[in-house]
């Protein structure tokens, strides 16, 4: 055995340039992997003895990335801050809000320091803040291309809440802004890491029940206000809101895309608070293999579905969206999967991808393709007539 001399300091400051550089992403790993396993130069602190040299997994797992919460409205404050105390590849390092009291409050509840605290005008000085290695968008959907570009441009690596954006083209932009960078972007989809959720993809794409045949997606909520009734913050109602889970759903379990969509606008119960957006809605995706998807949303009736109808047997989730709480059963029988903490499984995930230098499996295209039969809903809706998804 070796004794080595160098001080805790040394050491922690070479496995976390070592960490940084595996943050860089996947182009950055072919030209480390003979110097990262083993990491021999990485010294342990003062006094300890090792037989062995330290592993590239073991040099992750010392590393936390810091995320900065952009937008501290209702999802950052009751899910993603206290998710992020449940995390344990990243942490709450900093945040960003125009309302100083916010500032304030969050500092005290979060022991945030004051430069890690940001406003929306000097938000770009986060460029410089070696805290932060992630930021997450969770602002109106309208201002999402621009904070996850700024994002980019200040060398962070992006979360960017559903959806991704109101148009393809800002979509574009978005994913162009984080490769220009060098950085990755990733789509708050919590539920690709909730285990009944992954259990409607399992029996989806490995036909357990033979080919799929219909799905009903629904998702609605009894009432909502504030910027999702503004059109020009919110890009349209429900369906950018809790109806794009209902796409989501419908992709996840068949993995497969949509070719066209036909879709009826709802009747307006509330004309005058409803008179920027829908309602409701109400819209049928095709996709390959004569598989047809029903599926519904609301602002003023509550509805949680997924269901999938095959040649031999059906699955279902109902309720399936939720934070927590999802309840599943099939022809032969209930699900029974562990209660998860989405939000954190999400984080976590897309640190370590950016650690590990691999994909995120939420990704900006993922967002981007949403966004696309989003759009084409809204076309059919419009001109009553089918459209096709290209």
């Amino acid at each position: 055995m070796v004794q080595f001399r160098n001080t805790r300091r040394a050491f922690i400051r070479s496995a976390t340039q070592k960490i940084s550089l595996l943050a860089l992403g996947s182009q950055a790993i072919p030209a480390l992997a003979e110097e990262l396993e083993p990491v021999e130069e990485l010294l342990p602190p003062e006094g300890i003895l090792l037989e062995q040299p330290l592993a590239k997994e073991q040099i992750i797992a010392a590393k936390k990335l810091g995320i900065a919460l952009v937008g501290l409205g209702g999802y950052a404050g009751g899910q993603l801050a206290p998710a992020l105390q449940e995390t344990e590849h990243c942490y709450l390092a900093g945040i960003v809000t125009g309302t100083p009291q916010k500032a304030a409050d969050w500092k005290t509840k979060y022991n945030i320091p004051d430069k890690n605290i940001y406003n929306y005008e000097n938000f770009d000085q986060i460029i410089d803040n070696k805290d932060i290695d992630i930021v997450y968008v969770v602002l109106p959907n309208a201002m999402h291309c621009e904070y996850v570009i700024r994002a980019a441009k200040a060398g962070k690596h992006v979360i960017c809440e559903k959806p991704m954006a109101i148009t393809v083209e800002e979509c574009d932009r978005m994913i162009a802004a984080c490769k220009d960078a060098g950085k990755m972007l990733s789509i708050g989809y919590r539920l690709h890491f909730e285990p009944y959720n992954q259990e409607m993809m399992r029996l989806g794409t490995k036909k357990i029940f033979g080919e799929i045949k219909t799905i009903e997606a629904h998702d609605g909520m009894g009432d909502t206000n504030g910027w999702r009734l503004d059109k020009k913050l919110a890009g349209g109602g429900p369906l950018m809101d809790v109806g794009i889970y209902c796409v989501q759903g419908c992709r996840y379990t068949t993995g497969l895309e949509p070719i066209a969509v036909t879709a009826v606008e709802g009747p307006k119960t509330k004309p005058e608070k409803f008179k920027d957006v829908e309602e409701s809605l109400d819209w049928t995706l095709e996709f390959p293999g004569g598989i047809k998807a029903h599926c519904k949303t609301s602002y003023t009736k509550n509805m949680n579905l997924l269901q999938a109808n095959a040649e031999k047997g059906w699955f279902k989730l109902s309720p399936a969206y939720p934070y927590r709480g999802q309840q599943g059963e099939t022809s032969e029988g209930k699900m029974n999967f562990p209660s998860v903490n989405q939000q954190a499984r999400q984080m976590d995930d897309f640190a370590l991808a950016i650690l590990e230098g691999r994909a995120t499996p939420v990704p900006g295209e993922m967002g981007r393709q949403d966004v696309k039969i989003l759009q084409a809903i809204y076309k059919a809706m419009e001109t009553k007539k089918r459209v096709e998804i290209v």
